[in-house]
């Protein structure tokens, strides 16, 4: 039995927490919000995130860092990105020990530009911590808490911290591999809500499935071309964190960024839409990280470009996609312009 202590009680902190009572560990769960916090101890449910979902009594909800931290072994960082810096900062002064770090946030920071896992070696200190590991793959939180089965993968650049993860997490119902990759896990995780926006928009918009197929398959070819510069291995794209990924967050109403695209589809504004969908849609920040990333890597990223006008600078989603569909005819395997 392990002490895990899960930050953040969203839908995916709580579906992770549900896979590590599962096989026997000992696991904390922690929120800020106190009514949150009750419910999940007293009812053992969290209504708004995971509705109908009976959680184990095994998991026990903290809305103190100092307490959820004290003696712990493993910390699972669940918080959406924004907070990811924020809730670091608070953490580390409850930390005395050497910890293993797992995060399973999907996102970049606008900005700094950075991935989750250089924040988390920015914020604790190197002999407070491992090796950072991600977790990361087509895993909706509402099927993980089901127990229906999933597939992800482990990243981080000491394998063995990645194997104790994915001891950890591993059973029946969740099964997890292991990739050297934590570039590409992470960018792959990260650029996959932004089509999953663009997915939604299509679909807003009325188009059909050719229209989609095509942008996953060339969204795919952005994220890969983005993350080969950054140093990634290209056939992480081909696997879970990639296209497995892309799949499920482009095609799927679990997923908030389609939700929120379709919403924008059919004429709605962004701050409506983020209202109304009561989280958080990790795609709207990445698109702003990925569109700054594309300018200082110097790679075309014409879809992002488009999401990121749509989000943030009110352009006609329509006219988007026109704009997308008229560019100059270019070569497939290499997008070199064709003579």
């Amino acid at each position: 039995m392990v002490k895990c202590a899960v930050i953040g009680a969203g839908s995916w902190g709580t579906a992770l927490a549900m896979v590590l009572a599962d096989n026997g560990h000992e696991v904390r769960l922690w929120g800020h919000r106190e009514e949150q916090i009750y419910e999940i101890n007293k009812n053992h449910t969290n209504s708004k995130y995971l509705p109908d979902i009976r959680l184990s009594e095994s998991i026990v909800g903290y809305s103190s860092l100092e307490a959820v931290l004290d003696q712990v072994e493993v910390i699972i960082l669940a918080v959406p990105t924004k907070a990811v810096r924020d809730v670091l900062k608070k953490m580390v002064s409850f930390i005395n020990e050497k910890l293993l770090i797992c995060h399973v946030s999907k996102g970049l920071e606008p900005d700094s530009l950075k991935r989750i896992s250089e924040l988390v070696k920015e914020e604790v200190p190197a002999h407070l911590r491992e090796e950072v590991v991600v977790l990361s793959g087509p895993s909706h939180a509402e099927e993980v808490s089901k127990r229906q089965p999933t597939t992800v993968t482990v990243s981080s650049v000491d394998l063995k911290a990645a194997e104790k993860i994915q001891d950890l997490f591993s059973n029946h119902n969740f099964r997890v591999y292991t990739n050297p990759d934590i570039i590409g896990v992470e960018i792959g995780g990260a650029l996959k809500n932004i089509i999953a926006l663009g997915a939604g928009i299509s679909d807003g918009l009325g188009y059909g499935d050719n229209a989609k197929a095509a942008l996953i398959t060339r969204g795919l070819a952005e994220i890969s071309r983005l993350g080969v510069k950054m140093g990634a291995n290209p056939l992480t794209f081909a696997g879970l964190a990639g296209i497995g990924d892309l799949i499920v967050t482009c095609t799927s109403v679990h997923s908030r960024n389609w939700r929120a695209g379709n919403l924008l589809g059919k004429g709605h504004q962004l701050d409506e839409v983020l209202e109304n969908m009561g989280m958080v849609v990790e795609g709207v920040r990445t698109t702003k990280a990925a569109y700054q990333l594309s300018k200082k890597e110097n790679v075309e990223m014409p879809i992002t470009k488009a999401i990121f006008d749509i989000l943030f600078n009110n352009s006609d989603p329509r006219k988007a996609v026109e704009g997308l569909m008229g560019r100059v005819p270019t070569h497939e395997m290499e997008d070199l312009p064709i003579k």
